[in-house]
């Protein structure tokens, strides 16, 4: 890690996948609310939807079962909801992530978060994970007007942290998020977790764990 790190000021994180292991509890979820409006929930369509923000996928669905009655916004609403509820249930916390960030913190880097997901459910994880202290900043792709893989919000999140794009390491774990902190000129450390089926075209490092 420290070659890694070596000429870097801060290091911002992914959230889904990274700090909590949550590809499981996003399926639960967009399962029950979909099916719920006679959408028919593939394992291939939603390996598909992976890497959008809800939004996306609301819309995704919605296109291929158009339901009638219930607003797109609301069914959004719907999805994360139940995500947040599930976080809070589920022993979801990526092993040892909240003391290597706050390992990071003594070391006087800069620490940021950088997420497709919804800003209303980074308190929840922040505090599933006990890092709400710990971030100098936290980004939401609600704020982007293209979430990842566009690089926007990795480069919002370097002028908040007040760095260059090249003092900038990122730790992913989806290819669509290298890709975002690729283009945005930033060193990527792709988290792996033991998943070999991991692109790492996009990578510079790769770490199994925390």
């Amino acid at each position: 890690m420290e070659l890694i790190l070596k000429d870097k000021k801060a290091v911002i994180f992914d959230m889904d996948g990274v700090l909590v292991d949550s590809e499981a509890i996003w399926k639960q979820a967009e399962y029950e609310v979909f099916s719920s409006l006679g959408v028919s929930v593939t394992e291939e369509n939603s390996s598909y939807t992976q890497s959008m923000t809800t939004k996306e996928v609301t819309a995704f669905w919605h296109q291929k079962f158009p339901w009638k009655e219930t607003p797109l916004s609301e069914v959004e609403e719907m999805v994360v909801r139940r995500v947040m509820e599930l976080i809070l249930l589920k022993d979801c916390a990526t092993l040892g992530i909240s003391a290597f960030i706050k390992n990071l913190k003594e070391r006087n880097f800069k620490i940021g978060l950088a997420t497709n997901a919804p800003e209303k459910i980074i308190p929840v994880v922040l505090k599933k994970t006990g890092t709400e202290s710990l971030f100098d900043s936290v980004s939401s792709a609600d704020y982007e007007e293209k979430g990842k893989p566009h690089p926007a919000i990795y480069l919002n999140t370097a002028k908040k942290l007040k760095v260059m794009p090249k003092e900038c390491a990122v730790i992913e774990d989806s290819e669509t998020g290298m890709e975002a902190a690729k283009k945005a000129g930033m060193s990527v450390i792709a988290y792996t977790n033991g998943n070999n089926s991991i692109s790492l075209q996009w990578a510079d490092y790769q770490i199994e764990g925390f």
